[in-house]
C-alpha cells in the first residue's frame, strides 16, 4: 500500500467521520445544538476540502495510484453517507432523497466494479453530471448540518433546495451510467466472472 500526502488527507477524510458523527452525539447540556451544527458543519466543509485537495495534489506531484484512486471514493462514499445519516436523525432531510443519494452510490459502485471485471470501466468513468451532483451535495450538507440562518440568508434553505438538486442530478447521473453501461449488461449480464 503507497503513503504519501494525497493518501494521508484521504485517510484523515475518513478518520473524521466518526468525529462528525459522534459531535452531533454529544448531549445538548454539554454543547449547544448552534455550536454543535457550526462545529460539524465546518468539519464537513474541510474534509470536503482535503477530497479537493489531495486529488489536486495526487495529479499535480504524479503520485496517483491504485490504492489512491480506490480509497478516494471510498472516503467520500462515507462521509457522504454518514452525514446523511445525520441529516435523518435530525429530520433536516427527507428519507427518501437520503434513500436515493445513498442507494445510487451503492449501485454505481458495484456497477463500476462489474464494468472494471469485465475491462468496460471506460463506459462508466466519472462524468460531468457525476461532479455536478457532488457539488450540489457538497454544498447542500453543510448547508443542512449549520441550519442556522447566516448574515441574513436561509442557509437551511439553501441547503434544502440543494439537496433536492443533487437527488434530482443522482438519478440522471445514475441512468446516464446505466445507459452506457447497457450493451455490457445486455451481452454479459449472465456470464460467470
Amino acid at each position: 500500500m503507497p503513503f504519501n500526502l494525497p493518501i494521508a488527507l484521504t485517510w484523515l477524510r475518513i478518520a473524521m467521520i466518526p468525529l462528525i458523527v459522534g459531535l452531533f452525539y454529544i448531549p445538548t447540556d454539554w454543547i449547544s445544538a448552534p455550536v454543535r451544527d457550526m462545529v460539524g458543519a465546518a468539519a464537513f466543509v474541510i474534509a470536503a476540502l482535503t477530497d479537493w485537495f489531495d486529488g489536486w495534489l495526487a495529479r499535480r506531484w504524479n503520485q496517483t495510484s491504485s490504492f489512491g484512486a480506490f480509497l478516494d471514493p471510498v472516503a467520500d462514499k462515507l462521509m457522504v453517507c454518514a452525514a446523511l445519516l445525520i441529516l435523518l436523525d435530525l429530520n433536516r432531510v427527507d428519507s427518501f432523497i437520503a434513500f436515493v443519494i445513498i442507494g445510487r452510490e451503492i449501485t454505481i459502485s458495484a456497477l463500476r466494479e462489474w464494468m472494471a471485471k469485465i475491462g468496460a470501466s471506460g463506459s462508466v468513468a466519472v462524468h460531468r453530471l457525476g461532479k455536478f451532483k457532488t457539488a450540489a451535495q457538497m454544498i447542500a450538507i453543510p448547508c443542512l448540518l449549520y441550519w442556522q440562518p447566516f448574515q441574513g440568508v436561509s442557509v437551511q434553505l439553501v441547503g434544502q433546495i440543494l439537496i433536492v438538486v443533487a437527488a434530482v442530478l443522482t438519478v440522471w447521473s445514475m441512468c446516464y451510467y446505466l445507459r452506457r453501461a447497457w450493451p455490457q449488461i445486455r451481452d454479459r449480464g449472465g456470464e460467470t466472472l
